[in-house]
């Protein structure tokens, strides 16, 4: 066998191994944006059925006004109650997060590290049912009353572990020469993390926390149990009082035989569905704001 023929076979085979690597990478391709089209469809698919549904209910009287008489009125007092239950149980979970993450994130090679990110993943795969039942045992049972405030400090709790673990992702993501500059020009460690490190992934964090409140705002095993008390109150201000809100609105209307109860259920799955979708694309829009800045 000649040179030229080895040499010959050697570039057929480069050919035939770079049109495998050509197909493979295709089909990979292929795969991921199936997927991804997937994804985008599933969405496209669930606005679509609860804007369908949900937009025949959609009327001044039903953002306007409350329950009257069973099957009459809107659903003011739900709009209401998630309003007050969600900044509130946002505000108390969000810097309790925050500061757990930053101190996972900068002491993650030391055992308490270990321990609150253990927690935190813990705390995030329990059923929300059992952080109802558990506030409810703390609170509701001792007091004899379902609450306003019972309903926070359950949603806190759903909201905790979530914003923990994305802060501590965010800020690890933060380049190591952020920190080593700061501490080489005689910054506190502390001041380091919060005025720093913080900063610079503060739209990160944004985002770590409009994802505990998105889980938070749909919530509603929780709220049955703690803030709900059975009917569809309307309270606004007073945390010792039972109040209603749009979760719970739409699993008491959507159980119902009543169509037009169902058709209410619709409208105000709507008006969450508008409501997380808002707050999302808010702070989306702010976190490309600061990075363009």
């Amino acid at each position: 066998m000649t040179a030229s023929t080895i040499a010959l076979g050697h570039l057929l085979d480069d050919g035939v191994s770079d049109r495998r690597r050509r197909r493979s990478e295709l089909g990979w391709v292929a795969l991921c944006a199936v997927g991804s089209a997937l994804v985008v469809a599933t969405l496209v698919l669930i606005i679509g059925c609860v804007a369908a549904n949900g937009i025949a209910a959609i009327s001044a009287t039903f953002l306007t006004q409350g329950v009257v008489d069973y099957d009459q009125g809107g659903a003011l007092f739900a709009i209401l109650g998630t309003l007050q239950l969600v900044p509130l149980a946002a505000a108390l979970a969000a810097p309790i997060g925050i500061l757990a993450g930053i101190f996972v994130a900068e002491k993650r090679n030391s055992r308490v590290a270990h321990v609150v990110r253990v927690a935190a993943e813990t705390m995030s795969g329990l059923p929300t049912i059992i952080v109802g039942v558990f506030v409810f045992t703390i609170i509701v049972a001792p007091t004899g009353q379902y609450s306003a405030g019972a309903g926070v400090i359950a949603l806190a709790i759903i909201m905790l572990p979530v914003i923990t673990r994305s802060v501590e992702e965010i800020l690890l993501l933060v380049p190591g020469s952020v920190r080593e500059a700061s501490l080489a020009l005689g910054i506190p460690a502390w001041r380091t993390s919060i005025s720093v490190v913080l900063r610079t992934a503060l739209a990160g964090v944004l985002t770590a926390v409009m994802l505990g409140v998105s889980r938070g705002a749909a919530e509603t095993a929780s709220l049955v149990l703690t803030a709900y008390g059975g009917g569809q109150a309307g309270n606004f201000g007073d945390l010792g009082s039972p109040t209603d809100s749009l979760p719970t609105f739409i699993y008491a209307n959507s159980i119902s035989p009543d169509p037009v109860l169902v058709t209410q259920a619709w409208g105000a799955s709507l008006v969450l569905l508008v409501i997380v979708l808002a707050l999302n694309l808010l702070v989306r829009n702010r976190s490309i704001g600061r990075r363009a800045i």
